[in-house]
């Protein structure tokens, strides 16, 4: 097991409901109210930050989108702020 990992539990409830231990908690990030999301694959669950996991999702799916869009370089990224700016100005 890595050096960062740890073994916890939780007891499944009457209506299926965990209480999910406070240092799973914190290496999650999530609080009160924050939503976590649930992967499954094959008989392993893993549970994540839902709002991390939305964008590492998102990450993914816009892997390479800069340059099949011909953005290729940080000075073709501020022409195209700027021009959007100015479009914004202009309506």
């Amino acid at each position: 097991m890595a050096a960062n990992a740890f073994v916890d539990n939780a007891k499944v409830m009457a209506k299926g409901q965990i209480t999910i231990p406070k240092d799973v908690r914190d290496v999650l990030g999530v609080s009160n109210g924050d939503r976590v999301t649930f992967i499954v694959e094959g008989n392993t669950v893993r549970m994540v930050n839902s709002a991390v996991y939305a964008m590492q999702v998102l990450q993914q799916e816009m892997t390479g989108e800069a340059e099949r869009t011909g953005l290729t370089s940080e000075e073709d990224v501020m022409a195209l702020v700027k021009e959007l700016r100015s479009e914004d100005e202009k309506a």
